[in-house]
């Protein structure tokens, strides 16, 4: 009997310990579990983020090649001139100090018309800068105003030269206000900034005019020789024989007028865009340098 008892008494004790072990394992195991649940959780977490941030970073490079790709490559490429020239009161180009005095100023009126993209163009090829200024009436439709654009982003200025080109001595100060100031405002609409230069078809000024444009912020100037207006000149080997030596003899201009310094007064027309190129050669083969009209102080400089 006293056997029997001791028997139980190891059989309850092998028992308990086999269920406190067990209890132990199960423990274990579901701490284990729990850890593993939890760096397995850490881990998509991490690895979530590093998503978020990479998916950041190419966001970001892709905006920023987005802007670069928006920017026009000509006008990234645009640098900054040191303003070394003025226009004087004969509207030549004057050096500032010691800058070279051996220069042209090369001008084109009556712009966009037809050909005044591909003379940007030809000027942009020979590297060589000029002022665009622009009439109203020919920013009618998009497609001028997306080649004034182009123009303007391939960095030349772009000038005034009135809505309709009218002879301003011939109108009231309203008409002439609106003249001028509508085209620097359809200007700005077109390129984002308003003109500096202001050029008054015929060269005729009022004193109202000059006022304006000064109030207006703008240079006025008019030109020291021009040709391809003229009947005789308009023709591409005519016209570069005289824009190359300055004289016009078929129009009682039997001397010279190209001089350091000189304003050279061209249109949007055919036979100057098929002279422009032999033009700007010939003149730097006599020793001329084409200013860039960014380094010519302007009313704010």
């Amino acid at each position: 009997m006293k056997m029997t008892r001791v028997l139980i008494s190891i059989l309850v004790l092998v028992i308990t310990v086999f269920i406190v072990s067990a209890c132990n394992s199960n423990n274990q195991e579901s701490e284990n579990n729990q850890e593993k649940e939890t760096n397995t959780e850490e881990a998509n977490n991490n690895h979530e983020a590093r998503e978020d941030e990479e998916t950041t970073e190419d966001q970001t490079m892709d905006e920023e090649q987005s802007n670069n790709e928006e920017k026009p490559q000509d006008e990234q490429a645009v640098k900054q001139v040191e303003v070394t020239y003025e226009i004087n009161d004969k509207s030549s180009v004057i050096p500032i100090d010691d800058a070279d005095e051996k220069v042209v100023l090369l001008t084109i009126d009556d712009a966009p018309d037809k050909y005044a993209l591909e003379m940007a163009n030809t000027l942009k090829a020979l590297d060589a800068n000029a002022i665009f200024f622009v009439n109203g009436h020919f920013l009618n439709t998009d497609e001028q105003k997306e080649a004034l654009k182009k123009i303007h982003e391939m960095g030349f200025l772009i000038g005034n030269h009135t809505m309709t080109h009218q002879n301003l001595t011939k109108v009231d100060e309203k008409t002439q206000r609106q003249e001028i100031v509508d085209l620097s405002d359809l200007i700005e609409e077109v390129i984002g900034e308003r003109p500096k230069f202001f050029r008054a078809p015929h060269g005729q000024n009022t004193n109202y005019s000059r006022e304006l444009v000064q109030k207006e912020g703008m240079v006025l100037m008019n030109w020291t020789y021009g040709y391809d207006y003229f009947s005789p000149y308009q023709d591409a080997e005519k016209l570069k024989k005289a824009m190359i030596s300055g004289e016009g003899p078929e129009v009682d201009v039997p001397y010279s007028l190209l001089k350091p310094g000189a304003n050279l007064l061209m249109h949007d027309r055919e036979w100057t865009n098929a002279a422009l190129a032999d033009i700007v050669t010939g003149l730097r083969d006599k020793g001329y340098t084409v200013v860039d009209p960014r380094a010519i102080k302007t009313i704010e400089q």
